[in-house]
């Protein structure tokens, strides 16, 4: 051993100073988060960014107490939309008034849709209840409702999140992701000149709960716990979708999952293809994370998030998955909208932490917030 080894084996430790605060290594973050909102009361899901950029978000009723399930943001305050009648839980046909809505997105004509599950507290949806509406945002007023027309509803059916494509067809299509409990979910793709629809891959691998999917949230197994001590796994199907902006590709992911998949848009339309074959069509594109939103911009890159990572990821096109956001606040990403001032929003909502996951006990904290990421992209286009 040389001398000069001997020396820094033996040298004196240098004392810190005492106004010296030595702080230990931490996660970093990534990515510079902006809070454009928060909410003190109800717990929100979904959250649109309109052309003109207008903010509308929804709350679904699932136990907290919601006045109303669709709202708009003005000067900063959730204000129900298009007016306090519409949005009241009960009374009156089911097609008449907002149950519980799950998603809200703005299209490229001016209006705003609203999906309404039907199903509040995940109950089996009402009869007649589960149905798209759309909203002319001149003139604030309802414009079309279509009811999902039976063929298409299961008993535990769960109409999650929406996409549109008015370039096909004589007024457009929806792609309606089934995020059913169950754990067996599906694609529901509807006409919107005749509001006829057909359900796709409904149980397939792609649309159906990982069963091997294990989610750690928060350094905790993430699953269903009851007071009385019993458990039950976290199984929830399709509910992330995307868009590419030639609009030949869907993108979905199963919430209890983290790979991405895809399948051709023509193939989910044509009713002369079987089951089979538009299952044979289906690609799995690998892991992408834990997701419950998903988001195309006009580039084609597609956005995630990573609710077990609280993140925000991206892929970009024949590339790899990065990440451009993450930060302990980002406490599961839920919906995500790209608005005109190339801003990603998206709701962090803490949905892991409500009740059924700890045995009865709510640990959500007060606020809720609506983030937003600069990513210098523009919306996929749907015409």
């Amino acid at each position: 051993m040389s001398l000069a080894v001997v020396a820094s084996l033996t040298a004196p430790v240098v004392a810190l100073s005492a106004t010296a605060k030595p702080q230990q290594a931490r996660e970093q973050t990534i990515g510079k988060l902006e809070t454009v909102a928060t909410f003190y009361d109800a717990m929100p899901t979904g959250v649109t960014v309109t052309a003109s950029g207008r903010i509308f978000i929804n709350y679904p009723r699932w136990g907290d107490n919601v006045p109303f399930t669709v709202a708009e943001l003005r000067n900063g305050k959730a204000v129900p939309y298009p007016d306090p009648t519409v949005n009241r839980e009960t009374g009156g046909d089911t097609t008449d008034h907002f149950i519980s809505v799950q998603s809200v997105v703005a299209d490229s004509q001016d209006r705003l849709w609203v999906l309404d599950t039907a199903a509040p507290g995940f109950r089996p949806p009402l009869a007649g209840g589960a149905k798209l509406v759309a909203i002319d945002l001149k003139t604030n007023q309802i414009v079309r409702t279509i009811v999902f027309p039976a063929n298409v509803m299961q008993p535990r059916t769960y109409v999650n999140d929406v996409r549109f494509d008015f370039r096909v067809g004589r007024a457009g299509v929806a792609y309606v992701t089934d995020s059913s409990l169950s754990g067996i979910g599906g694609i529901i793709v509807v006409d919107l000149d005749t509001g006829t629809a057909i359900r796709r891959l409904t149980g397939d691998p792609s649309t159906s709960a990982d069963p091997s999917f294990v989610p750690v949230v928060e350094g905790e197994t993430l699953m269903g716990r009851n007071a009385d001590g019993t458990t039950s796994a976290f199984t929830v199907a399709s509910d992330g979708i995307a868009l590419s902006p030639d609009g030949k590709t869907l993108y979905f992911c199963p919430l209890s999952s983290r790979h991405l998949y895809s399948v051709p848009t023509d193939t989910l339309r044509d009713p002369a293809l079987s089951d089979h074959d538009v299952a044979s069509s289906v690609k799995d594109l690998g892991e992408k994370g834990a997701s419950d939103g998903l988001e195309a911009d006009a580039d084609g890159a597609v956005y995630a998030g990573d609710y077990e990572r609280d993140s925000i990821r991206k892929l970009v096109p024949g590339g790899q998955w990065r990440t451009i956001a993450h930060d302990p606040r980002i406490l599961w990403p839920d919906t995500m909208s790209i608005g005109p001032d190339g801003y990603l929003y998206f709701t962090a909502n803490q949905l892991h932490r409500q009740p059924g996951f700890h045995g009865g006990k709510d640990m959500r904290k007060r606020p809720y917030t609506l983030f937003r990421i600069r990513i210098n992209a523009s919306p996929a286009p749907t015409r």
